[in-house]
């Protein structure tokens, strides 16, 4: 009897549930309406297929009839799991190794009693002779390079530990490696030829073992080649128009963008049935080659899987190779890389001598930054959960696109209609317009037409297409992220993970310690655990949004700091005695604050890493996933508040307070607060938020490539001086290379997202203050992805290739995001630029009230009615020539019976502001609403695809199981005979 197993189609929504042969037998008859004996399937004579599978069968690469020569795997013995204590014994002697097979260290003996067996006989999968060059080349890719071996030549390395002879460590080390190979790794020592102190502990996981975990951990493997079902009316209807159209793509040129076919091996199960792996149905699983049936990353995921699971010591929790790491039994624990990057000989003669050779040559070099990726070679590489990232990067990348070339459009419209705008024009013409001095004693008045430059830079930013771009982005931003869904959609079918669902994480080492003593059984999977009290994790919580909160609160202190340098260089530049500085002193004050603010972010987010750690640790997380969430949403939320708190004061709160002249409000009844220029305050928002935006990716590139650079210097400059001492004119192994390349950053990909999400951030909240932001975000995300690609390939250790279905709590911080962004833009449009009172002025005050709006003729006048008047003989310090001078604000003249009152037009101008607000929230909101029912989750050609595959696999599944039952019953003898309905 076979026991239960469960065939699914890639992609499928759900798996076919097989039992034993019998209940199987029973389970399709029942649909088709036959017997339900096993006895009356037995008695016929002939077998035909099914009509509705013959296409598909056709099709396949595997055919039923070749699938009984492949023996089932047989089951291996459970083995013994030693968790006794070691002695000491346990040393590190190593001399010189034997033609005898054995270990050359004494607490290790490999007998080879594991070593995969090859019989040819088992290798019946067969290929059309058109794919053998491919084939081939696949093999070569996936073989053995040389520096990936065990010393017999054979064993392929599949993992790497390594240690120092001096730890202390030396009980719990022997037990930990004694029970690996009880559980059937093999494991084999050596020397580093750089460091004598360190030892590599080589791991090679055979065939019996690979089946055996592959079936644990429900790994899904090729099963039958795809069969693609089209409409037949679609066939039938679209052959003549898809050949004309074919013949019309011959001649246009070839997509630059595209990557070449032949420069990527075959990668065979994408276009494949694959069902989980069972050593009962191994002769199902198209199984042409045991060396490159498990792809070295899902070799290694098998290899750290058990990793995880064996103990070192007595004791519930004395398992794993996290403890063993925290504990420092063990330095490192890596999977190696698949030898160098780099070659001799070019790769298009040659070819590629392994996948990360070909990475590098197909993704991480300068010259194809315009290609796009290799997406399925980067997650056979790494794994799903890094080539997700990397997918979210690039179509994050490519949705920049559309949003660069409004915002350059916007920008290019403002720089063709800048000498034509009414405001402008007024500001430049303004030669006897006196304004009142910006500060009391030693300040002088000043004309306005000194500030034509400032005006006529504040409209390349501040015009007509402000309020239509910020509307776009609000609505670029959703369709970014629901078309991601659907294209995350798609990745996740590609790549087998419809139906995996995450594996049941084991407790972290700190969580475990700390609440030992308290247990409960897992609702899951019925064992007792540590559990953590609602008390104590309400309490931790507590404390740890306080933390969060004082961080916030210094964050607002350091912006206030910001702003009493802005009000003191105000008054030193206004009153400077350099005429130019003196002439610009708006830009003076606004550029020398932005900088001192962007190497205060810098410094505090030095702060924020060591202090969301320590408050993430003292929440103590259960498991890793929720300890990676928890860090990722405080660093969100300090290094958002830090990046974007100066922002917001100059947003919303420059000016609003400055007060009038006579009657200033000054801060600490000493600096006068700072007020907005004549032509708005959007010209101190963009260039805040262009500074900050262009000098950040600076250093964040910078720091990305140039630090790593530099380790991996100074290691290989250390390896050149061991290697001069040794006297070693040979090559390093690649696991020693490996040790000296610098660790994937503890956190995982949360850095990388995070620079991603605040950018994000950057480009959609204040993006009708800063229309380029888009374009500057686009030039860096392409430099971003070759600067991951290089750093992953060529400067880290290889990550263990994870899985995941999506990007995590990162896509519920986009949405957020994207709300934000909505009501700011609202905001920035209504009350930090002058677009409403200019409106305000076009249909109620300007010379156009009773003709119609007809643009910039309707503004003439609008400078003279929106600045005040006042009377410089009320000023308390000073003598000036002039008696009166301008300001900007909407308070009656100084002769009027209410002198300095707000007037009429300001508060039109305020109640139209906030119904903007209103209107431009709903409005946008409701688009966005309406975008996001109207694209479903999931394309719908994918989802025909998914349910077609289910039906097909219930035919293939049944076919394959009355094949195998035939062949059976005719080695035994017996009669047989097969009714098909």
């Amino acid at each position: 009897m076979y026991p239960s197993f469960i065939f699914c189609p890639r992609g499928s929504l759900s798996g076919i549930t097989m039992v034993h042969h019998s209940g199987s037998i029973q389970s399709f008859k029942q649909q088709k309406g036959m017997h339900t004996s096993i006895s009356e399937i037995l008695k016929e004579k002939t077998l035909k297929s099914s009509r509705r599978s013959l296409p598909c069968l056709a099709q396949s690469q595997t055919h039923p009839e070749n699938l009984n020569h492949f023996l089932s795997v047989p089951l291996s013995p459970e083995p013994k799991t030693y968790s006794h204590s070691v002695s000491a014994s346990c040393a590190h002697i190593i001399p010189p190794p034997t033609d005898t097979g054995q270990d050359v260290y004494m607490e290790e003996r490999e007998t080879g009693d594991f070593a995969p067996k090859t019989d040819e006989t088992h290798h019946v999968q067969q290929k059309p002779v058109s794919r053998g060059k491919l084939e081939a080349r696949t093999e070569s890719i996936q073989g053995n390079p040389s520096g990936l071996m065990f010393r017999d030549g054979k064993k392929r390395i599949d993992y790497i530990l390594v240690y120092k002879k001096s730890s202390l460590q030396v009980e719990k080390r022997c037990t930990f490696e004694r029970n690996l190979r009880a559980e059937g790794l093999m494991l084999e020592k050596e020397p580093s030829l750089t460091n004598s102190d360190i030892l590599f502990v080589k791991i090679h996981a055979p065939w019996d073992t690979l089946c055996k975990y592959a079936e644990q951990m429900n790994i899904r493997m090729p099963f039958r080649k795809k069969c693609y079902f089209r409409d037949w009316k679609k066939k039938n209807m679209g052959s003549q128009f898809q050949l004309r159209f074919r013949q019309l793509k011959s001649w246009l040129p070839r997509n630059p963008m595209k990557l070449d076919k032949e420069a990527l091996p075959d990668l065979e199960e994408t276009d494949c049935y694959t069902a989980p792996f069972s050593r009962a149905r191994a002769h199902h699983f198209t199984i042409n080659n045991r060396e490159t049936f498990f792809s070295n990353s899902t070799r290694s995921r098998i290899v750290h899987h058990v990793l995880q699971r064996t103990k070192y010591e007595d004791g519930k929790s004395k398992m794993g190779i996290n403890r063993l790491l925290g504990n420092s039994t063990y330095e490192a624990a890596f999977p190696p890389h698949e030898g160098s990057y780099k070659s001799r000989h070019p790769i298009k003669t040659h070819g590629a001598q392994n996948h990360r050779h070909l990475l590098y040559e197909r993704w991480a070099r300068w010259g194809i930054w315009y290609k796009y990726q290799p997406l399925d070679l980067i997650r056979r590489y790494f794994g799903e959960k890094i080539g997700l990232y990397f997918a979210w990067l690039g179509w994050y990348t490519g949705m920049l696109i559309p949003a660069a070339l409004v915002g350059l459009f916007v920008f290019l419209y403002g720089l063709f209609t800048m000498d034509s705008s009414q405001v402008s024009k007024e500001i430049c013409e303004a030669n006897t317009t006196i304004m009142c001095p910006m500060c009391e004693g030693n300040c002088s008045s000043w004309t306005l037409s000194d500030s034509c430059v400032y005006a006529k830079v504040t409209h390349l930013f501040d015009n007509g297409g402000t309020v239509f771009f910020a509307i776009f982005m609000a609505i670029w931003a959703t369709v970014f992220l629901e078309f991601w869904k659907r294209r995350r959609a798609e990745l996740t079918y590609d790549w087998d993970l419809i139906d995996w669902e995450e594996e049941e994480e084991e407790l972290r080492p700190q969580f475990e310690a700390k609440y030992s003593r308290k247990e409960r059984v897992n609702p899951i999977s019925g064992k007792p655990e540590p559990f953590q009290p609602f008390t104590d994790k309400l309490s931790r919580l507590m404390v740890s949004v306080s933390g969060i909160f004082f961080m916030i609160s210094l964050v607002l202190t350091a912006v206030f700091a910001v702003v009493v340098f802005r009000l003191i260089a105000m008054e030193k530049f206004a009153s400077f005695q350099w005429e130019f500085v003196k002439k610009n002193w708006q830009f003076a004050t606004s550029g020398t604050g932005v900088c001192i603010n962007f190497m205060i972010i810098m410094s505090l987010n030095v702060v924020y890493e060591k202090v969301a750690y320590l408050l993430t640790n003292l929440e103590h997380p259960r498991t890793e996933s929720e300890w990676e969430n928890s860090f990722a949403l405080k660093m969100f939320l300090f290094q958002f508040v830090n990046l974007n708190s100066s922002t917001f004061y100059i947003a919303f709160f420059l000016g609003r307070f400055a007060g009038r002249p006579g009657d200033y409000n000054k801060l600490f009844n000493r600096w006068r607060m700072e007020e907005c220029h004549p032509s708005g305050c959007l010209i101190d928002l963009c260039l805040q938020m262009g500074v900050i935006m262009v000098l950040k990716q600076i250093w964040n590139n910078f720091m990305e490539l140039g630090y790593p650079l530099l380790q991996n210097w100074w290691s290989r400059r250390k390896m050149k001086r061991a290697g001069e001492q040794n006297n070693s004119k040979e090559g390093l192994p690649q696991w020693d290379r490996d040790w000296n390349l610098q660790p994937m950053n503890a956190h995982g990909l949360v850095d990388e997202y995070l620079e991603m999400v605040l950018q994000f951030g950057f480009t959609t909240i204040f993006v009708a203050a800063f229309p380029l932001a888009p374009l500057l975000a686009l030039l860096n995300n392409i430099i971003e992805i070759r600067l991951d690609a290089y750093k992953f390939v060529t400067q880290w250790r290889r990550p263990m290739p994870a899985r995941a279905t999506d990007i995590g709590i990162w896509h519920g911080i986009l949405e957020g995001i994207g709300v934000v962004a909505v009501i700011t833009n609202a905001f920035v449009i209504a009350i930090t630029s002058d677009y409403i009172p200019r409106f305000v002025y076009a249909f109620k005050y300007g010379p156009c009230v009773d003709k119609g709006y007809r643009h910039e003729k309707c503004l003439r006048g609008y400078l003279n009615n929106s600045l005040s008047i006042f009377d410089m003989n009320g000023l308390k310090n000073g003598s000036y020539q002039n008696q009166y001078c301008r300001y900007r604000d909407y308070r009656a003249p100084p002769w009027s019976p209410e002198p300095y009152d707000f007037t009429l037009q300001f508060w039109h101008v305020l109640a139209a502001r906030l119904a903007f607000i209103i209107v431009f929230e709903h409005l946008v909101f409701g688009i966005k609403t309406f975008i996001a029912h109207m694209i479903p989750d999931m394309p719908k050609d994918l989802s025909d695809r998914m349910r077609r595959e289910k039906y097909l696999m219930q035919e293939m599944v049944y076919e394959a199981e009355l094949e195998h039952l035939q062949k059976e019953r005719k080695k035994n003898g017996k009669r047989y005979h097969h009714e098909w309905p």
